[in-house]
């Protein structure tokens, strides 16, 4: 972990969760007003918790994101929600490009960088997510694919302004299988040395978070890695029991 680089411990609920989850939340955020971490912590429910989540949160350490967004303003978008609509619900981080979008909905580097754009347009902090696939490591592409994906994903007007970016070896999601220590610090440092050459030297204080299987028994291996500063956690966030062990991991 880059010791000058406040860490930020970002949990993704993604399609799971109603009111019930809310206890949750207040559960982990009273366990931080009587212990106070180090970490910046943020809960990314599904849209439909956000204002509420937001609301029960409210005077607490913890910062509540969203999930993803729409690059348009407003418009006939059936389904859809702009960066306006999640920023006026109470979200204040975004999670972009996470490779289940990538995947499952076909979206592209260009795609994703309009998002960016436009959650800076409405006051969102993007947290923007980068991964290989298995084929892609076992190829010896892992570092070519996620500085790529960093170059098209990232648009100049983020220089200067606050955001996030998540590697998430995308073989690594759900499945209870990481990268070795190496393999993770590696990609870590290639991204840094990335986000510098794209954004210039302001780009070294962004927070580099690490997805893929983090649990309570993993989480402080991988965060005291060099150029780690923070992880974004799928499954174990939805537990207090789970969760707070990992936010107590960074420190």
């Amino acid at each position: 972990m880059t010791p000058s680089i406040r860490p930020l411990i970002a949990g993704n609920w993604k399609m799971n969760g109603d009111g019930t989850m809310l206890a949750e939340a207040v559960a982990m955020a009273e366990a931080l007003a009587v212990e106070p971490a180090r970490a910046r912590v943020a809960l990314c429910p599904p849209a439909t918790l956000i204002h509420r989540l937001a609301d029960r949160l409210a005077g607490s350490v913890i910062e509540v994101g969203a999930q993803d967004l729409h690059p348009e303003p407003s418009g006939a978008y059936t389904g859809d929600i702009a960066a306006a609509m999640v920023y006026d619900a109470g979200a204040r981080l975004v999670i972009l490009g996470h490779s289940e979008r990538r995947s499952l909905h076909r979206e592209d580097d260009a795609l994703i960088a309009r998002k960016v754009e436009a959650a800076l347009s409405a006051g969102l902090e993007p947290i923007i997510c980068v991964g290989e696939t298995l084929a892609e490591r076992e190829a010896g592409q892992a570092e070519a694919v996620v500085l790529g994906q960093l170059n098209g994903s990232l648009p100049p007007s983020l220089a200067g302004r606050s955001f996030a970016l998540a590697y998430e070896p995308v073989w690594a999601i759900g499945t209870g299988l990481t990268p070795t220590q190496d393999e993770i610090a590696a990609i870590h440092a290639a991204i840094r040395l990335g986000l510098v050459q794209r954004l210039g030297e302001g780009a070294g204080a962004a927070p580099i978070l690490y997805g893929g299987s983090v649990k309570p028994g993993n989480a402080r291996d991988i965060l005291t890695l060099p150029h780690v500063s923070g992880a974004l956690v799928g499954g174990a966030s939805l537990k207090a029991a789970d969760f707070l062990p990992i936010i107590r991991a960074a420190g």
